[in-house]
């Protein structure tokens, strides 16, 4: 059977959020869809490009429209569409960070920010530096989110059912977007 390219994404996306990030290996992903690896280097030229598909595939299935509204709203909304995106998939956090550090993919939370930034009269360089902070932010919580529930489930460390994650995160994206919001109305 031949394989299409977005079919060769959907099963990794699957290993991924079945087995993890370290274990999505081109043998694995190989062996599931009944291919040897070296025929994903068909579609793929390397790992790095196949997980930079996968990060755009996780952001395209989480993507929610950014409501109307004030710009810092609408950026809480956007960064909170990013989290929730990739909160849905084990690891999906680290996959669209790593894509993005490599400037391979996941490039459609940055524009839809810088864009929300502009449009409420942020100028533009700094618009663009608020973007890639709150991309940090996001990314590194929702890393931080993964990881603290992965350890939890896996016995690894004891967690309390009272630690409420996103509250947390609501409360540093409230500070960094405050920040900003001083910063434009100086």
């Amino acid at each position: 059977m031949r394989h299409r390219r977005d079919d060769v994404v959907d099963r990794a996306l699957r290993v991924l959020d079945d087995h993890g990030l370290a274990d999505l290996t081109m043998r694995r992903l190989g062996s599931e869809l009944g291919l040897q690896p070296s025929a994903l280097y068909h579609h793929f030229p390397s790992k790095q490009v196949l997980l930079a598909a996968v990060a755009d595939k996780i952001l395209a299935r989480g993507a929610r429209a950014v409501p109307a509204g004030e710009w810092d709203d609408r950026a809480r909304a956007a960064c909170r569409t990013l989290r929730d995106s990739c909160l849905a998939w084990t690891d999906g956090a680290e996959v669209v960070a790593t894509a993005r550090a490599f400037g391979l993919g996941a490039r459609a939370p940055y524009d839809e920010l810088v864009a929300v930034l502009v449009g409420g009269g942020v100028p533009d360089e700094l618009a663009a530096a608020a973007a890639r902070t709150l991309l940090h932010f996001v990314l590194g919580h929702a890393t931080d989110e993964q990881t603290h529930r992965q350890a939890g489930s896996a016995g690894a460390i004891d967690t309390d059912p009272e630690t409420d994650l996103s509250a947390d995160f609501a409360t540093g994206l409230d500070l960094v977007l405050a920040g900003l919001r001083a910063r434009v109305t100086r």
